[in-house]
């Protein structure tokens, strides 16, 4: 992928993975500025409920204009079919690389905190349930904001359900008792 051009973006690095796409940092050559870009993995492409969860994740995060979410562009397929979302780059690391080093001072787990709750709020406030806040996504810019990243398992208020009833997604050690029973689950599991 690294060097790759897909539509106007010049893969440049790998950034990361995960269970719903790889993401590489890319340079955006018409506007010139470096983008994250995720990927569903081509294994998924095929997998119309794979589909239909990554296009409502760019649909649930560009749905939200607040400092701590992050930004997508847009979202776009390659020649070959893969889908991708072109996102805003930022500088900085995970709550979870961040923690990995040691306790974090008081100050900064509150400011972290209130930044996050701030971005959920905005969240719940367009109806969106996050589903899978844990410290790898919220990232921790170096400018000093909090951006809540991964929209993938977002729950959009009066839209169909792309899981079954009784079955979960999501990281199980995040999950609160409802969601990892498989059952409905509001603003409240976020938090």
């Amino acid at each position: 992928m690294i060097g790759r051009t897909v539509s106007h973006y010049k893969i440049l690095e790998k950034l990361g993975q995960g269970g719903m796409g790889d993401v590489y940092r890319a340079r955006d050559t018409a506007l010139d500025r470096d983008v994250a870009l995720k990927f569903l993995p081509s294994d998924l492409t095929r997998d119309p409920a794979a589909k239909a969860r990554f296009i409502r994740e760019a649909q649930a995060a560009s749905a939200l204009d607040h400092p701590n979410v992050s930004t997508i562009h847009e979202i776009d397929e390659t020649e070959d079919g893969q889908l991708f979302i072109a996102m805003s780059c930022y500088e900085g690391e995970s709550l979870r690389e961040r923690i990995s080093r040691g306790p974090l001072p008081l100050i900064d787990a509150v400011n972290i905190a209130v930044q996050t709750a701030q971005g959920l709020s905005a969240a719940h406030q367009k109806d969106i349930v996050h589903r899978d806040i844990k410290t790898a996504n919220v990232f921790l810019t170096s400018s000093g904001l909090v951006k809540i990243l991964d929209f993938g398992l977002a729950k959009l208020s009066g839209v169909t359900q792309l899981t079954r009833p009784e079955t979960t997604l999501g990281t199980i050690s995040y999950m609160s008792p409802e969601q990892a029973r498989g059952a409905e689950v509001d603003r409240r599991s976020d938090v």
